[in-house]
């Protein structure tokens, strides 16, 4: 009941929202003597707030069709190498002279879309030959494919990987870093020529016992069945992925806001005060943040509920407990993969130290081939977005995949 609730609330503020906008198309259309006054400024920015009350399920583009290359610009075009059900591979291919490092970026799959990472993907695609895994709404995915788990992420993984090729570079933003040190050590353990050379795990709850945080406080304040039966619910008829079970998008955009109700709340009134002054150049910048965070897609319940479980509750990776249908994942197998570990001083969504307990767990790695970077001031999102991103921190791992390539 709890996804038809939402629904039904959306659809019944779905009017009010078109009424909005086309009060501000109209105000739009009108000549300047008619509309440059305050009243008129008012009606405008009160409508795009109110057209702005909504969470949208559709992935955004990217919007990386260009980059710069020794100083020349590049066309980028986004390439769909592999689809699957619950994935799809993208490759961000460009004509460029010189070979680059290959690296796949493995995204979240946690209520946003990848889309959420585009400054990630806009740095990394001027340098290296660039594919992304782009996880799929399970809402939209019909029963007919089954469910899917935390081993079916792992597995598909090592399956991108593969595809991708020997002597590519694995990159992993916050939630799928046990995932991609899970696949990496399977892969080492087999000798699969596809492992890759080198691992940069950022912002990721590998250790969730170190430096807990809010989130990780929560996961440990109830038990697995208690998410299952207040978080979990079924997909509306309405859409192709009908009757599955999921974590839907929109509980997990509200828990992120939850955490941080004032800034939002700041964010939003600034918005208000920028549109009625018409710096709309100002607003562009919270609009785009917003657009982005408030495109949410549903979790499959199999894997929300075993992440929860294997990830938060049980550390079983940091434990050295975990399995991959059935079999044990030993990271002290990983020997040749180059090891980076990144996290923010301020991270208050994956503490500091939490990522960095990667580095003890695979103690074949040479000290040569290993790194740690601590970023001073930022949070979460300031590791793989921002300025202190594009400026310190993508530069360390930039230079460590061009070391160990």
């Amino acid at each position: 009941m709890l996804y038809q609730a939402y629904q039904a609330q959306r659809d019944l503020t779905a009017p009010a929202r078109a009424m909005a906008g086309l009060t501000q198309w109209t105000l739009g259309e009108l000549p300047d003597a008619w509309t440059n006054n305050r009243f008129a400024r008012r009606l405008s920015a009160g409508c795009e707030m109110i057209g702005r009350s909504r969470l949208t399920h559709q992935r955004p583009g990217f919007g990386v069709d260009h980059t710069t290359v020794g100083g020349e610009p590049v066309e980028v075009r986004e390439k769909t190498v592999v689809r699957t059900p619950f994935s799809t591979l993208l490759h961000f291919a460009k004509d460029v002279e010189a070979p680059q490092p290959r690296v796949l970026l493995v995204t979240a799959l946690a209520g946003h879309f990848s889309t959420l990472l585009r400054s990630t993907v806009r740095s990394l695609v001027a340098d290296h030959d660039l594919y992304v895994i782009d996880w799929h709404n399970a809402r939209d995915v019909s029963l007919e494919h089954g469910g899917f788990g935390l081993d079916d992420y792992i597995a598909q993984v090592i399956a991108f990987l593969e595809h991708v090729g020997p002597g590519a570079h694995l990159v992993a933003v916050c939630q799928p870093c046990p995932a991609s040190l899970a696949a990496t050590a399977l892969m080492s353990a087999d000798d699969n020529p596809a492992v890759p050379r080198s691992l940069t795990l950022m912002a990721g709850p590998i250790d969730t016992r170190v430096s807990p945080t809010d989130v990780n406080q929560l996961a440990h304040s109830k038990p697995l069945s208690w998410f299952e039966q207040n978080l979990i619910t079924t997909v509306p008829f309405r859409y192709a992925g009908a009757l599955r079970r999921v974590y839907p998008g929109f509980l997990q955009a509200s828990a992120f806001v939850s955490m941080n109700v004032g800034r939002h709340v700041r964010a939003h009134v600034n918005l208000y005060g920028q549109l009625l002054r018409g710096d709309y150049r100002e607003a562009a910048g919270i609009k785009e943040f917003y657009d982005e965070y408030f495109a949410v897609l549903d979790m499959p319940a199999e894997f929300y509920l075993e992440t929860v479980d294997a990830v938060f509750q049980r550390e079983l990776l940091a434990r050295g407990l975990l399995t991959w249908r059935g079999r044990p994942v030993e990271p002290a197998a990983i020997r040749r993969t180059a090891l980076l570990t990144i996290e923010g001083e301020k991270d208050d969504v994956c503490g500091a130290g939490q990522t960095m307990a990667a580095q003890e767990l695979c103690p074949s790695i040479k000290p040569s081939k290993r790194r740690h970077h601590l970023q001073p001031g930022v949070g979460h999102y300031g590791v793989f977005s921002g300025s202190k991103w594009e400026s310190q921190v993508y530069p360390v791992v930039r230079n460590f995949i061009l070391a160990n390539d």
